[in-house]
């Protein structure tokens, strides 16, 4: 079994003159080189779980261990070992990209990545000379990602990691995250894109009302809130595209289905199930 890199047991935060716990009670555990997804509506409890364990907030109840170590005891040099992206920027305006990679990395005390190639990954290289005060969102969160990757860290924590991105930019994003946990590097990711988390997690987990309601594999959970079917877009008699959908299981001997088959024009005929936007709807009570 792979290494926990992060273990989280019994955990617990209330904020002061709040009457409830922003974090309660809750408990997980991430493996070297495991994309781990962190789902829940706003106000759920994502982001004081991700300042935790980034060492922003203290004061914590419970465990929140980090490469071994509770969060809690280590010094600055936690920052050596962890990747942080959060998903409003924080750059220097005035600095082209390359510069700002530079003046990232010269605070960290070991090795770091050069700002060229790191900037190649992120497909800002015909940028790296220009002022990131001009930069798009989406260019912003590329930089922040070559950012996060600097200091060759050994856990990324990454919040809505392709915000304001166009799909070719996304898909870039994603593929780069995917080799970075190929690599043995531990990603934990906080997102609203259900797309993004389906696609890059290998388990994710839905928090609600600071607790977690149920951790899974994306494909897990489609199985068992999916409803199996298929669906068949055809044309009828009058020429109109008519839509029907059929229970998978026993669909051969249907004999509604096999006669739209065998004498209508079909133009279209897939399975479905459940994506991860159904499940988010079911667990978390459709409050995206």
């Amino acid at each position: 079994m792979a290494d926990q890199v992060i273990e989280v047991a019994d955990l617990r935060l209330r904020y002061r003159g709040a009457s409830g716990n922003a974090v309660d009670d809750i408990s997980f555990a991430v493996a070297q080189g495991e994309i781990f997804g962190f789902l829940g509506p706003n106000g759920a409890g994502k982001s004081t779980t991700q300042r935790i364990l980034t060492g922003l907030l203290r004061g914590h109840e419970g465990r929140a261990d980090v490469l071994g170590r509770p969060v809690s005891r280590w010094g600055p040099d936690y920052y050596e070992h962890i990747g942080v992206g959060f998903e409003l920027p924080a750059h220097f305006s005035k600095l082209t990209a390359r510069e700002n990679l530079a003046a990232f990395a010269s605070l960290y005390g070991g090795s770091a990545e050069e700002p060229g190639p790191l900037l190649e990954l992120v497909d800002l290289a015909e940028s790296a000379d220009r002022p990131v005060g001009g930069f798009s969102k989406g260019m912003q969160m590329r930089l922040n990602l070559a950012r996060a990757l600097v200091n060759r860290p050994r856990v990324l924590f990454l919040d809505e990691p392709t915000s304001g991105m166009d799909p070719v930019h996304a898909s870039t994003v994603r593929d780069l995250i995917r080799s970075q946990a190929a690599a043995g590097r531990t990603v934990f990711l906080t997102t609203h894109d259900m797309s993004t988390a389906e696609q890059l997690c290998d388990r994710v987990a839905f928090m609600v009302d600071g607790r977690i309601a149920a951790i899974d594999t994306p494909r897990n959970f489609r199985l068992a809130h999916g409803r199996p079917s298929v669906v068949i877009e055809y044309r009828d008699d009058q020429d109109s595209l008519q839509r029907k959908e059929f229970p998978l299981s026993g669909i051969g001997g249907d004999p509604v289905f096999l006669n739209l088959v065998r004498c209508s024009t079909v133009e279209t005929i897939h399975t479905r199930e459940a994506s991860l936007d159904d499940v988010f709807a079911t667990v978390t009570g459709g409050r995206l």
